[in-house]
């Protein structure tokens, strides 16, 4: 695996103000994304896990400035995203693209499988309408579907065979990034592993890095290479997969990994969660798990962790 950064995330934050009363005054902000640092490497899958809610999707938005970030830097190939103006912002995202939990999302009802994977070959004037035709005929059959589907609308498709169709549309135009927005958890557990294997041909084939958001530790098992796990806006852990799943540190990550049968060790009984994720718009002090930590002490309550190396390559924010 090459060693450069594709993708370096410095302090990011994403907040929504909160307006309450008659007179629309600020009552607040849900933060969403709160000071949240990572990288990812070229040719790395990079694997996000977290309750709905922690900020997985907002933080993927936020990279393709899908949605303003408020705080931070977001560098791609040392390039600061957030500093590009409109024509830089659409060159860039050439080569960076987004796959959607609902592909129906990405798909417009009214056009043709064929033409909404042309469209972005359109939009970045790339190829006349030959070219255009050939590539459009190699990504839908590269992506395990029948050329002659170009002309079907998506209506004709089932799920499974949309979320092909998305990934067809996403490497379009040979991006070097994909995020994958939770892009299995609509489909059947029959049609799960299909695309989850589609996926990792397709990034071996082209060479792609992915940064894989999903809530399904079993996904992540599957598909990554280094896992970030997030709560309430922030990373509480992160570490290379085989660390991750075989040394969990932080109380979040255990309580998870106790959580999913396939993963729960002999002998160990599973750690239950107490509560519902606090809000974003008012989070508890100190350590934002405290009040559900099974393992809480009193300074957990008044001091934030921060995230630090425990030993190479895996990070943790615990005071334990």
């Amino acid at each position: 695996m090459a060693n450069h950064d594709l993708l370096e995330i410095r302090n990011l934050k994403k907040y929504y103000s909160v307006t309450a009363g008659l007179l629309s005054k600020k009552a607040g902000d849900v933060k969403a994304v709160d000071g949240v640092s990572f990288t990812i490497k070229e040719r790395e899958i990079l694997g996000m896990v977290g309750e709905s809610g922690c900020g997985k999707s907002t933080l993927g938005r936020t990279i393709l400035r899908l949605e303003e970030p408020t705080a931070g830097e977001i560098l791609y190939k040392g390039q600061d995203i957030i500093r590009l103006d409109k024509h830089e912002l659409r060159e860039l995202r050439k080569e960076i693209q987004i796959i959607l939990q609902d592909p129906d999302a990405s798909l417009d009802p009214k056009m043709t499988v064929g033409d909404s994977i042309c469209e972005p070959l359109v939009i970045h004037n790339i190829g006349d309408e030959k070219a255009r035709a050939q590539k459009v005929a190699e990504l839908i059959q590269q992506v395990g579907l029948d050329v002659n589907c170009a002309s079907y609308h998506p209506h004709e498709f089932s799920g499974g065979q949309k979320q092909r169709i998305g990934i067809a549309r996403a490497l379009a135009i040979n991006p070097r990034l994909i995020i994958a927005d939770e892009p299995v958890s609509a489909l059947d557990v029959s049609i799960q592993a299909q695309i989850l294997n589609l996926m990792v041909d397709v990034q071996e084939e082209f060479g792609l890095a992915y940064l894989f958001i999903a809530h399904d530790l079993s996904v992540i098992r599957h598909m990554a290479h280094r896992v970030v796990v997030m709560y309430l806006g922030k990373i509480v852990e992160q570490a290379s997969k085989q660390e991750l799943f075989q040394n969990p540190l932080h109380p979040y990550t255990e309580a998870l990994l106790s959580a999913a049968p396939s993963f729960k060790s002999k002998g160990k009984q599973r750690i239950v969660l107490q509560g519902d994720v606090p809000s974003p718009l008012n989070p508890p002090p100190g350590c934002h798990f405290h009040p559900r930590c099974h393992r809480a002490m009193p300074i957990c309550c008044q001091e934030e962790p921060e995230l630090v190396e425990i030993s190479a390559g895996h990070f943790v924010a615990c005071h334990l």
